[in-house]
């Protein structure tokens, strides 16, 4: 007996979607809820399981296909049919028939060359200076600066510019940190290593690689590295290697920001190089999937809703301050911490005093919502998705901080279902992570505000009639004029800023 699985409406209103990958072939044996197949639809990528046990009998739609809802892709036999091996089959027989002799044969060659290289061996290379080792007992820790360096904002990713010092009224002056005691005065405090200092180390540590034997250094006289489980996991993700990471932590440990800030430092020199244009004079990529939807849906928007737009500069000093408060806590150990999670909160109180910008308009009526599910606007190598947290403002700045997290993490891997996109009420959208000050978004559609949260970096700033070094960001927003009018908009902006300029009003 022979099924035939056509593909299923997999999300509200679905009606084609693209054949990306099939997960199984001809012969091989399947059983129920197995995942056959990865398509793409207009919101996300979806695996989509088996409903029978069996054996493929043929694949019927090509990867690269776009089929509509209901089109068979994939017949499926009784299990107890004979069915002729599949070219992954038969390769893994072919594999298994030599694979003994062909280990034993890697076994002795592997052998053969370790004693060659313990004959070979020279004197292990000397452990680098000192003047570069993170020192074994850790200085006494630095009084608080009421300042912090900028640090990453995107929930991929980061949104602010480095800021090298403290804002002049910062009191107790920036806190230096790294590697080996400030030097004169008695001073306790640690000093962060020069970036010549850090790349004669790194020159030091490549001249030892190049001279060093084909054995390994003894693992007593490698460079440690110090960094805790999640910032290792974030090295890997991001593709960092920690040996050449800058430290800053107080005890010469690798922290999040330093993991971060080398992660953007590689990704600009790597866009240093020009790529080279294709062979072909005018490349033609399709339109479908998630570019054929945020096409439709941008358009609909623009041309739709009567945007209106607002600006304004804040003073984010004392965000940068509680951001990195938030860090040095236990609560938020591990966790992912940046002004956009207090961006996200601000908006969240903004709209509990702004009803009217968490709307919705139906040309019969205005729906106001009295929850938000928080949108993200999040960039991903298939395009702009706009996945939201669901119930924001039930959750706690721990919840809401590892809600924006998961988010990101799923968005980044592809991951994002159609479900984790459907009913938002209100979208952030982070372009300071391309560097941008500000900018004009439009409109997520069912939704009547957008706010933009742009680079986060030290500029002049009037402070009492005196100028100052602060952390100056620039907040733009955009509303459907049709239910949002100016005096609202302005109000709701005021109110997003004032959290900025001041955190502790998300204690009220």
């Amino acid at each position: 007996m022979t099924s035939e699985f056509t593909l299923p409406d997999v999300g509200e209103g679905l009606t084609e979607a693209e054949i990306v990958e099939w997960k199984v072939a001809p012969g091989d044996s399947v059983e129920i809820n197995q995942v056959l197949v990865e398509i793409e639809t207009a919101k996300s990528l979806v695996e989509l399981p088996s409903p029978y046990a069996g054996v493929v009998e043929s694949i019927l739609v090509e990867p690269g296909t776009t089929v509509d809802v209901g089109t068979p892709i994939i017949r499926v036999g009784d299990s107890s049919a004979p069915a002729t091996p599949s070219g992954r089959a038969a390769e893994s027989e072919s594999l298994e028939s030599g694979g003994l002799a062909r280990t034993a044969q890697i076994i002795s060659q592997g052998e053969e060359a370790l004693s060659a290289q313990r004959a070979r061996q020279v004197e292990p290379v000397a452990a680098a200076p000192t003047a570069t080792t993170p020192a074994a007992t850790p200085a006494p820790a630095p009084a608080p600066a009421r300042s912090a360096d900028a640090v990453s904002a995107d929930g991929d990713t980061g949104s602010v510019a480095h800021a090298p010092e403290a804002p002049a009224d910062s009191g107790s002056g920036a806190v230096l940190v790294g590697y080996g005691a400030a030097g004169g005065h008695g001073s306790t405090r640690r000093r962060r290593p020069s970036q010549t200092e850090v790349d004669a180390r790194q020159l030091r540590v490549a001249e030892q690689a190049r001279r060093r034997p084909t054995t390994s250094v003894p693992a007593a006289q490698a460079l440690p590295i110090i960094a805790k489980p999640p910032i290792r996991k974030l090295a890997k993700d991001l593709e960092v290697d920690l040996a050449v990471v800058q430290p800053t932590g107080l005890a010469g440990e690798v922290t999040r920001d330093d993991v971060i800030r080398h992660a953007q430092q590689a990704s600009v020199f790597r866009n240093i190089e020009t790529p080279e244009w294709g062979e072909e004079r005018v490349e033609r990529i399709p339109v479908k999937g998630v570019r054929k939807a945020i096409a439709a849906a941008m358009t609909s928007s623009a041309f739709t809703a009567p945007h209106v737009s607002l600006f304004v500069d804040v003073d984010a000093t004392r965000t940068m301050e509680f951001v990195k408060r938030l860090k040095a806590s236990p609560q938020f150990a591990g966790v992912k911490v940046s002004p956009l999670l207090i961006m996200a909160k601000a908006i969240i109180w903004a709209v509990r005093r702004n009803p009217m910008v968490n709307s919705a308009w139906t040309d019969r009526e205005i729906l106001v919502r009295h929850f938000v599910n928080l949108g993200i606007a999040a960039a991903t190598p298939r395009g702009l998705i706009v996945p939201n947290v669901k119930e924001a403002q039930s959750m706690s700045l721990l919840e809401l901080a590892q809600a924006l997290e998961q988010l990101t993490l799923t968005a980044r891997d592809g991951k994002t279902t159609p479900t984790d996109m459907k009913d938002g009420t209100i979208t952030i959208t982070n372009i300071g992570v391309f560097g941008m000050d500000t900018g004009t978004p439009i409109l997520n559609p069912g939704e009547v505000a957008i706010v933009a949260l742009g680079t986060i970096k030290p500029k002049a700033w009037v402070v009492d009639g005196e100028v100052r070094s602060r952390m100056v960001t620039t907040i733009g927003a955009s509303f459907d004029h049709r239910v949002v009018d100016g005096d609202v908009a302005s109000r709701f902006v005021a109110d997003v800023a004032s959290v900025l300029e001041e955190p502790a009003l998300l204690l009220d």
